[in-house]
């Protein structure tokens, strides 16, 4: 039955029409004209974070490791940005705010999120392309482009994604759970670059793991309670290993009984995606009365 099941995915997805994608075009989302770039004096305090997007000191992921991963084309007037994202259900995709929000309140004109691929740049039988328009992107009503906070989106995309061996949805925290995870390996992935020495992005899906720290551990090091809050959970940055420029969005996840998405990756240091800083993301169970309210997803109790 496991096999017909793939089959029949496969089948849809052959089916579907095949969206063509001119990836010259195409660059991590933290080189818009952004937010970052632009600070008012008073909030020189986040000069030394960014949007974080890429997977460095990490290894290539293996065909179908991670089924809920995406990469996230977002088209604004300057370009299109390359983000990660989770596929929340069939009809909703889970990223961050910066990536589909540019400047303070402006939405993308639309996009297509890539499902189930491995190499994002190769048509793969396992990839399902999907659009979204403006009208499907739905920001935190609170997203303050200025701190970095509240940075979590959904996105409604404009058909279904079939569910197969290849992708699934991401498995999130109860209403419950309450761990901070302090102590856990956490596993970020996503399409990102790979070195604080080269802008080049990774075609296939990277990914790296590093113990996830309790918030007071992670302000030990940010030395600043503006910068890091209940909303945020960390990934340490040990051995350079972290999420960079490109994997914005993408899921941070634990172990716990398969795979749990605790995180979704906002922001890192501006000095460096290698240099030991943890990485920071918006804690998804802060967020679930968010993500329930604004797509079909129902959080277990």
């Amino acid at each position: 039955m496991k096999t017909v099941a793939l089959l029949v995915g496969l089948l849809a997805v052959a089916s579907a029409e095949w969206i063509d994608i001119d990836w010259s075009t195409v660059r991590p989302i933290e080189e818009f004209d952004h937010y970052w770039a632009r600070l008012p004096a008073e909030l020189q305090i986040f000069r030394n974070r960014r949007p974080s997007g890429r997977v460095t000191n990490g290894q290539e992921a293996t065909p179908g490791q991670f089924p809920y991963q995406i990469a996230l084309l977002s088209e604004f007037g300057a370009g299109t940005g390359l983000c990660g994202g989770s596929v929340l259900t069939n009809n909703y995709i889970l990223t961050a705010a910066h990536c589909v929000v540019t400047g303070a309140t402006t939405l993308a004109t639309g996009g297509t999120a890539i499902i189930g691929a491995h190499n994002r740049i190769n048509v793969e039988p396992s990839q399902q392309r999907i659009r979204f328009s403006t009208a499907g992107i739905i920001p935190h009503p609170q997203y303050d482009a200025s701190n970095i906070r509240n940075d979590i989106a959904v996105v409604r995309l404009d058909s279904p994604i079939t569910f197969n061996d290849r992708v699934q949805p991401a498995r999130l925290p109860a209403r419950s759970d309450t761990r901070q995870f302090g102590g856990v390996l956490g596993t970020v992935s996503g399409f990102g670059r790979t070195s604080d020495a080269s802008p080049a992005t990774s075609n296939v899906v990277m990914f790296t793991s590093n113990p996830v720290l309790t918030n007071a551990d992670c302000l030990a090091q940010w030395l600043s309670p503006a910068i890091i809050q209940p909303q945020n959970v960390c990934l340490s940055g040990e051995g350079g290993r972290s999420s960079c420029n490109g994997d914005s969005g993408g899921p941070l996840a634990v172990q716990d009984g398969g795979s749990l998405q605790i995180g979704v990756v906002s922001f890192g240091s501006a000095a460096g995606c290698a240099i030991g800083m943890p990485s920071v993301y918006a804690r998804v169970s802060f967020f679930l009365d968010f993500i329930e309210a604004n797509s079909d997803f129902v959080a277990s109790a």
